[in-house]
């Protein structure tokens, strides 16, 4: 399918892109609050699931991320059946674009992602949608695979529900995890391989600068392929 970007400065550009869209303000980089309740999740990798929006953004951020060993791009929510980018795009088949994360959190922890995400990924007072992205597709949400990250995830969303650190309600729910379908080849590393795509360069490389700036202690030059 096709997005129609409109951007904030004269002329209009249309991008290929995750879905049709009209204009969008800018994302805005909050600096979430450091989690009350650290994650306790031991040794050895871990994995999470992560949507927040386009899943090309969601995957550069965590791939700039030390600690990160994997981000994989895909889909989350619905059948195997309906898992393709084509017919996750109708918005009708309960899938979310989302991002498979596996990390070490000896280097990082799952509340330490949790702000970065939130951070510089998803705008947690928007309902299904993210930037220039709509439709129940694009929705943020957090999807742990172990109940210490449902703990830790549930105690960090109350945190910045307390926090006055967003002016509307924070309305990012916590989803069961159920299968993850990965993604076609061509959107993974889809920002490494296509730096130059006008999406990647107006949505996804201001949040990978954001990154950098806010948390340059866990910032990875490199993107992390998989």
């Amino acid at each position: 399918m096709k997005r129609v970007f409109i951007p904030l400065i004269a002329g209009a550009l249309a991008l290929s892109a995750c879905q049709q869209s009209t204009a969008a303000a800018a994302e805005n980089v909050v600096r979430a609050p450091v989690a009350e309740r650290p994650a306790k999740e031991g040794k050895g990798l871990k994995t999470a699931v992560f949507a927040g929006g386009c899943f090309w953004g969601v995957e550069a951020v965590f791939s700039h991320t030390k600690g990160v060993s994997s981000a994989i791009s895909g889909y989350h929510g619905g059948s195997a059946a309906t898992a393709t980018y084509a017919q996750t795009n109708t918005g009708v088949t309960g899938h979310a674009e989302a991002v498979k994360v596996t990390y070490d959190p000896s280097v990082i922890r799952y509340d330490q992602l949790l702000r970065i995400f939130f951070s510089v990924v998803a705008d947690p007072t928007l309902n299904n949608r993210q930037g220039p992205d709509v439709g129940p597709q694009y929705r943020a949400a957090l999807v742990p695979l172990s109940a210490e990250q449902r703990t830790v995830a549930a105690a960090y969303l109350k945190q910045m529900k307390a926090s006055g650190k967003w002016k509307r309600p924070i309305v990012t729910p916590i989803e069961k995890y159920r299968k993850f379908y990965k993604a076609e080849v061509k959107h993974q590393d889809f920002a490494a391989k296509n730096p130059n795509h006008g999406y990647i360069r107006r949505w996804d490389k201001p949040k990978v600068a954001a990154l950098k700036r806010l948390y340059p202690v866990v910032y990875r030059a490199n993107f992390k392929r998989n």
